[in-house]
């Protein structure tokens, strides 16, 4: 399993790696008033005691390099927040469900600086690297939740579980409610969709027949509310 790693304090004499396993979080909250730039990663810097020159070298990719290291920050917290004798204890759509809800929990108070990232994402020359990013995620959480799968439950439960946080994403983004109820009642919804899927699968693959996945992610991505 992908297991992200992250530090909480800097070593006397950091290195590039070090750096970016540390600097990532302070980044975002940059993030949120200067968008992901250099200006942020050196604000951040400075205000850490990291040297600016080393910090550069951490995101010599720009952007992309800084969104990137901070999801697999936010990655490591959710690992540490659900381990395996917490996951036990609940049933699967619990788990689902409490996993996708912790990753808009954690950065409730940097919104902005997600939404600048998923701007930055979504522009046509990062498309292939935020469809590694989104199918990373989905399946660390299906992982999470016990999911061993290798036949074609595997790929069908992450194709639909990224499509369930995308929406699900883009709802916590526009979300004005109070404490994000409106989002979480959204989540709830499409966790319900993706159980009836689940459903559907089994009785019609078990009489031989198929049923379209893409037409199923269409709804998901544009639901009833």
């Amino acid at each position: 399993m992908y297991h992200p790693a992250r530090l909480d304090s800097l070593p006397v004499d950091p290195t590039i790696d070090d750096v970016r396993l540390f600097l990532p979080p302070f980044i975002a909250d940059e993030a949120v008033f200067d968008g992901w730039t250099d200006a942020a990663r050196d604000a951040a810097a400075a205000a850490q005691g990291v040297d600016a020159g080393l910090a550069q070298l951490a995101f010599d990719a720009g952007a992309v390099d800084m969104i990137e290291a901070w999801i697999s920050h936010i990655d490591a917290q959710m690992i540490e927040t659900f381990p395996a004798e917490r996951v036990a204890t609940m049933k699967i759509r619990e788990r689902i469900q409490s996993l996708v809800a912790f990753r808009f929990q954690a950065v409730t108070h940097q919104r902005e600086a997600l939404r600048r990232a998923v701007a930055i994402l979504a522009m046509p020359t990062n498309l292939a690297r935020s469809a590694k990013l989104s199918w990373r995620t989905a399946d660390l959480m299906w992982r999470l939740a016990g999911d061993t799968a290798t036949d074609y439950n595997h790929y069908t439960k992450r194709t639909l579980l990224s499509g369930v946080y995308g929406s699900t994403l883009m709802a916590f983004l526009d979300d004005e409610s109070p404490e994000f109820q409106d989002t979480y009642g959204f989540l709830a919804r499409r966790i319900e969709n993706v159980m009836q899927f689940e459903k559907a699968k089994a009785k019609f693959t078990g009489k031989g027949e198929r049923i379209s996945l893409s037409r199923f992610l269409g709804r998901l991505r544009y639901p009833a509310r």
